[in-house]
C-alpha cells in the first residue's frame, strides 16, 4: 500500500481565511470563496486511513469530489483535465499532511511514477477524441481513393527534386500490383478506431490506462457505464488489487462499486464522517428498498 494516511488542516482553516483577507486588503480584505474551507470541517472529517481499496462515498455536493483533488493535488498526482479550484486551494492542499505505507521490509513506499487521477471528464474526452479522429480518417479516406485513380491512371509523375519525392513515392505504390486499392487507402489514409458504445469504450479506456503497481485516485468511474459494465470494471479493479500491485482511492455513488471486496467506505454524508460497510448506506438501501417493493414481478 502507497499511502497510508491523509490529515485535512480543518482547525487550520480561520487562519488561512484571516491571512487571505490580509493579503487581499488588510482589515477590508475579502475572499470571493473561502472554498474548499468548510467543507470538510462541517462533517468533522480530519483524518483518511487508507486501505488497498478507499472508497468516498457521498451524494451530490458531499465533497468527495473535491477530497479526491486535495489528495491527488497534494500527492502531485499526473492528470489530463484541468481541476478548477478557488484562491485558497492551494494553500489548503500546502497545509494538508501525508503518511506513506510500508512495504514488507518495513521501508517507506514511494508514490509510483505514473500515479495519477483520471475523472469522468477524461474519459468523456477519450471518447470525444477516437470519434474526432474516426471523422478526420473518414474524409482523408474519400481522398485517398480518388488519388489512386489519379496516380495509378493518369500522368506519370517526374522526379526533379526532393521535393517531388512524396508524390513520386505514393504514385509507386498506387501502381503497383501487388498494392490493392485498399491497401493504399488503408497505408495513406490510416484506419479508424473501431466504435463502441460509451459504455465499452470507457471500459476499454480503464483497462488500457491502469498498469501494475500503481496508485490511481478514480472519481466517479461508472459514469457511462451500465451495471453490467460497472460489474466488469469491479472485476477488472479487484484483479489490479489484488494480483498488480494497484492501490486506488475512488469517489462514487455506485452500489456496484461500493460493494467490491475489501474496500474502506467514509459515507461523507455522515457527520461526523464514519466507516462503514456499502450495505449500511443509503443509496444502496434506497435500491434495496425499491426492488424488494417490486420482488412479486421477478418471481
Amino acid at each position: 500500500m502507497y499511502l497510508d494516511r491523509f490529515v485535512l488542516p480543518i482547525d487550520q482553516e480561520e487562519r488561512m481565511i484571516e491571512k487571505r483577507m490580509a493579503h487581499n486588503g488588510g482589515i477590508y480584505g475579502y475572499i470571493d470563496n473561502i472554498y474548499p474551507c468548510g467543507i470538510f470541517s462541517e462533517i468533522k472529517l480530519h483524518e483518511i486511513n487508507f486501505d488497498a481499496t478507499t472508497i468516498l462515498y457521498g451524494g451530490n455536493g458531499s465533497g468527495k469530489s473535491t477530497l479526491l483533488n486535495i489528495i491527488a493535488s497534494k500527492l502531485e498526482l499526473d492528470r489530463v483535465t484541468p481541476y478548477n479550484s478557488a484562491e485558497l486551494f492551494s494553500e489548503y492542499v500546502f497545509r494538508c499532511e501525508y503518511e506513506l505505507g510500508t512495504n514488507e521490509e518495513g521501508e517507506r513506499q514511494r508514490i509510483p511514477k505514473g500515479s495519477r487521477i483520471i475523472t469522468s471528464d477524461d474519459v468523456f474526452d477519450y471518447m470525444l477524441a477516437v470519434r474526432t479522429n474516426n471523422n478526420e480518417i473518414a474524409e482523408s479516406i474519400e481522398d485517398a481513393r480518388e488519388d489512386w485513380g489519379r496516380l495509378k491512371y493518369g500522368k506519370t509523375i517526374k522526379f526533379q527534386g526532393m521535393e517531388d519525392y512524396e508524390a513520386v513515392r505514393a504514385q509507386v505504390m498506387a501502381r503497383s500490383k501487388s498494392v490493392s486499392r485498399r491497401q493504399y487507402v488503408r497505408r495513406t489514409a490510416g484506419m479508424e478506431a473501431r466504435l463502441q458504445s460509451n459504455g465499452e469504450t470507457a471500459l476499454e479506456f480503464f483497462d488500457s490506462k491502469i498498469k501494475n503497481d500503481t496508485l490511481y485516485c478514480l472519481d466517479e468511474p461508472e459514469n457511462s457505464l451500465s451495471p453490467k459494465l460497472q460489474l466488469k470494471l469491479v472485476e477488472m479493479l479487484e484483479k489490479m488489487v489484488r494480483y498488480c500491485g494497484c492501490q486506488f482511492i475512488i469517489a462514487t455513488h455506485s452500489p456496484f462499486l461500493l460493494s467490491m471486496s475489501g474496500a474502506r467506505i467514509y459515507d461523507l454524508d455522515e457527520t461526523p464522517v464514519d466507516v462503514k460497510n456499502w450495505w449500511e448506506l443509503e443509496n444502496p438501501r434506497i435500491y434495496y428498498e425499491f426492488f424488494k417493493k417490486q420482488g412479486h414481478l421477478f418471481e
